[in-house]
């Protein structure tokens, strides 16, 4: 890997709950991106196999600077268990307070029933139906509490609210936010996190009905990378991502997706979701455009094994430089011209 101070290493960049392929066979992993600043990185979104990603490309626990979850859909979480549980024993030599974990609160209410449906599913969890970071964080230490357990009072290893702390993320209460009817009203960025190192600013994104859903832009003094999460194209990506040296953009093509269904029900109600809620390539490029980004990368690729040129429907709506990373792919990051002041919420 590169010298760079500042780079991003693709750790996973297939979306969907499911085990993909690329259109050679090989294996993508889930969605998931490291930033890497100096000695430090950060991670967004713990797609599967993230953690032994990160270790396959030498990023170690002890230099893990936050955990940036830009919604609750599983193919972002699944691997988050993996990284609380063993970081017990990857942390055993850290120095300094717990990694937060920064990502949505409760969505409030359930997800609405799809009028497709031709009867009424029975609810999950229904005491708690909808929980952001912080329940899933709750329901994860009980679920593996006979482990945790265990190794603290036998091992003596540390325990996951020792080396864990999480941040739910506070919305403006005038922003207009409502998770049926407007889950991505326009809003000037808010600033979630800041270090020595990096300041990370967030916006709402529209990946409806999954609400609060976020993207991400990490600014350092280096350059900056607007990740932006599952989102159909949104008003406030453009604003987060304006000047961006490498904006990160979710990927989907309908048409090779509608064939993997035989269930013309699930079909219809699964294309009616991706249509409001996902970006196309060519879609991916005008928003890259309107933010005037200095380089536009395609990630989330859904389906993933589709052939690399579907992706490159980008190029024609954007004139920048373009990249489909593969896995454990390294993107450089430099700051192309001194950025404009930017307004926060």
């Amino acid at each position: 890997m590169t010298d760079s101070p500042m780079r991003v290493v693709t750790l996973g960049t297939a979306g969907g709950p499911r085990w993909w392929a690329d259109h050679l066979g090989a294996p993508r992993f889930g969605i998931a991106t490291a930033i890497v600043v100096g000695d430090r990185w950060y991670l967004v979104d713990c797609g599967d196999g993230a953690g032994h990603q990160a270790k396959a490309v030498g990023l170690s626990m002890v230099d893990l600077g936050g955990i940036f979850l830009t919604h609750m859909h599983s193919d972002h979480l699944v691997d988050l268990p993996s990284l609380v549980l063993f970081g017990a024993f990857e942390l055993k030599s850290k120095v300094g307070g717990p990694i937060p974990i920064v990502g949505p609160g409760d969505r409030g209410r359930l997800t609405p029933l799809s009028p497709r449906a031709t009867s009424s599913p029975e609810v999950v969890a229904p005491q708690r139906p909808t929980p952001g970071v912080a329940g899933l964080m709750d329901g994860l230490l009980a679920a593996y509490a006979t482990d945790i357990n265990d190794r603290i009072f036998d091992s003596l290893a540390k325990s996951p609210r020792d080396t864990f702390a999480v941040r739910e993320i506070a919305l403006p209460s005038d922003c207009g936010f409502d998770p049926d009817h407007a889950v991505a009203p326009e809003m000037a960025p808010i600033e979630v996190f800041r270090d020595d190192l990096v300041t990370v600013t967030a916006t709402l994104v529209s990946h409806h009905p999954m609400a609060p859903a976020f993207a991400y832009r990490i600014d350092s003094a280096h350059g900056s990378v607007t990740i932006s999460g599952d989102t159909a194209p949104c008003e406030n990506l453009v604003r987060l991502a304006s000047g961006t040296d490498l904006l990160l953009h979710e990927a989907i093509d309908l048409d090779n997706l509608a064939a993997q269904y035989s269930d013309t029900e699930m079909l219809q109600a699964t294309l009616d979701h991706h249509r409001r809620s996902h970006t196309t390539p060519a879609d991916a490029g005008r928003i890259a455009t309107r933010a005037g980004a200095a380089h536009l990368a395609l990630h989330h690729l859904v389906p993933s094994y589709v052939h690399p040129e579907v992706w490159h429907d980008a190029k024609t709506t954007f004139e920048g430089p373009l990249s489909i990373p593969q896995d454990l792919e390294t993107l450089v990051v430099s700051r192309t011209e001194e950025p404009a002041p930017r307004v926060l919420a």
